[in-house]
């Protein structure tokens, strides 16, 4: 680092120059913005008159005044701070998560929001991470670096040592055709011959092999989440192996260093031996949890409602700032943006932070299950999770039919580049739940290049996000929020449940839902020709 030797008063000169570049950088977008609001799209480079984006007087005034307050007046990057080094890592059902919801409730009532309560719901096991270490015993001797991935067991107190062999995700059926030749073996995922096509289903697939394991006495299974290998430099990456799952058998992430040195001893034909010594805690029965909820209420449909959330529970290798503290204090940034505009929507814009996303998206579950019938009068859910790049488009889960609508939006935002708009589906986050229920949830993709690195890593850290992105991204969902909320006319309405069950089959995502029992709609949906 160019000031690790130099004394106090620099330090403070960079701190104050740092904050004083950041003010000027927000004022500049801001001014951007409402420029671009005022000056046509069509004017910006590769689009066309048939582009131009004709929005009232009145909805450009209230988009201004938003945009304003977003990227000026907010405290979105000190609420970043402080969830991250203050509370820090927030494992849903800990100690640590229950204070991240009490925090939540405290921001969302200081920034003006109405009806703010926590919606209480139960994870079927706490969990708790203890230790993990793992040594090469032979060819040669040598410490190895592995975390464990969530809500799996432990091996024996003192641990163990075994021999190594490999186990080819891409071939998962075949192998466990024969599974007694795992007994009292350490297994290592591989990723040999041609990829499936169907990863996600693959990853469905994972949790009957890791059962076949355990069932067959094998010590350990080295591989990440669906058997994926760690990215990075000397990293590991936890996560969960099913939808509110825990499986017995340890299960851990081993650097890529030094998997791909075992991966090469046996590929020589080389016998590898590790020990292992895995320690985790689980919960006998069920631990408590709850989502943070907080309202603008509309002025003439407060009936309707439009959700924006991200997720306030982390992993704990580190303190969750990109996953998802970033998306979480977004959110309390995009209400804090619409309260300091001073404008009033016509539609409710109701704030969530969930919890336990992580575990599979049990919160946004939860809360699609309480608020069943409700489930008529909300008209979208908007979701930031994908790390800590700038809002790069909308996926609308699904919802072709809103494409022409929300890219006109899209293109009025044109101080903040292209955004690209489809009906992509992600059920990677807290959109899932909306969609099977009919809604369109509203995925803001994100162009993340390092979060590969960051996600469920011990380098999720505050230092990983930059301040006038978060601004940013923070003003882009307040922005959306408001204009469905302001719209003249309802952006959309729930589908029926044929009518969602056969988007799902088209969008080939039935086979996942139906694998982890997320599946509602029975036998409708038929494949097409």
């Amino acid at each position: 680092m160019p000031f690790s030797t130099v004394g106090s008063d620099l330090v403070f000169e960079k701190g104050l120059y740092l904050r004083m570049t950041r003010k000027i950088l927000l004022c500049a977008c801001a001014a951007a913005f409402l420029f671009a609001l005022v000056w046509p799209a069509a004017s910006a480079p590769g689009r066309s008159d048939a582009d131009a984006v004709t929005l009232d007087p009145a909805t450009l005034k209230c988009l201004g005044a938003v945009a304003g307050a977003g990227m000026m007046e907010t405290n979105t990057y000190e609420n970043l701070r402080e969830l991250s080094d203050d509370i820090g890592a927030r494992i849903t059902g800990s100690p640590e998560a229950a204070k991240a919801i009490a925090w939540g409730l405290e921001k969302m009532k200081g920034a003006g929001l109405e009806n703010v309560h926590a919606e209480t719901w139960q994870l079927s096991h706490g969990w708790t991470r203890i230790s993990a270490h793992a040594e090469l015993i032979a060819p040669i001797h040598r410490p190895l670096m592995i975390d464990s991935l969530g809500w799996v067991g432990s091996t024996p107190t003192s641990g163990a040592e075994a021999e190594v062999v490999p186990v080819n995700a891409y071939q998962l059926d075949d192998e466990m055709k024969n599974p007694a030749r795992w007994s009292g073996k350490i297994l290592l995922v591989v990723h040999n011959g041609e990829a499936p096509t169907d990863r996600m289903a693959s990853f469905g697939k994972f949790g009957n092999f890791l059962k076949a394991a355990h069932q067959a006495g094998a010590v350990a299974v080295i591989g990440g989440q669906g058997g994926s290998v760690a990215q990075g430099m000397h990293l590991t990456h936890t996560g969960v192996l099913g939808f509110d799952t825990y499986y017995e058998i340890p299960v851990v992430s081993m650097a890529a260093e030094d998997q791909e040195q075992v991966e090469r001893y046996l590929d020589r034909g080389i016998t590898v031996r590790l020990k292992i010594d895995v320690q985790n805690r689980v919960t006998t029965g069920p631990v408590g949890s709850a989502n943070v909820v907080g309202d603008i209420r509309g002025t003439e449909h407060p009936d309707q409602i439009i959700v924006v959330g991200g997720h306030l529970d982390s992993w704990d290798l580190a303190s969750g700032a990109t996953d998802n503290g970033f998306g979480a204090t977004a959110t309390l940034g995009a209400a804090e943006a619409i309260i300091k505009s001073g404008q009033k929507p016509r539609r409710t814009i109701r704030f969530v932070l969930f919890t336990g996303e992580e575990e599979g998206l049990l919160g946004s579950l939860a809360y699609v299950k309480t608020h069943h019938e409700e489930m008529p009068n909300h008209i979208a859910a908007i979701i930031l999770d994908n790390g800590q790049g700038p809002v790069s488009g909308f996926q609308l889960g699904g919802r072709a039919d809103l494409i022409p609508a929300v890219q006109k939006f899209a293109n009025s935002l044109g101080a903040f580049g292209k955004l690209k708009v489809d009906d992509e589906v992600e059920f990677g986050t807290d959109t899932g739940p909306f969609i099977v229920a009919g809604l369109p949830g509203i995925n803001l993709d994100q162009d993340s290049p390092e979060y590969k690195y960051t996600h469920h890593s011990a380098v999720d850290t505050f230092d990983k996000v930059q301040a006038d992105i978060l601004d940013r991204d923070a003003t882009v969902m307040a922005l959306t929020a408001f204009w469905i909320a302001e719209r003249s006319d309802r952006l959309a309405s729930p589908w029926s449940q044929e009518k969602t069950a056969q988007m799902l089959v088209d969008k080939h995502q039935d086979v996942i839902l139906k694998l982890f029992g997320l599946w509602p709609f029975g036998n409708l949906g038929s494949a097409r020709e």
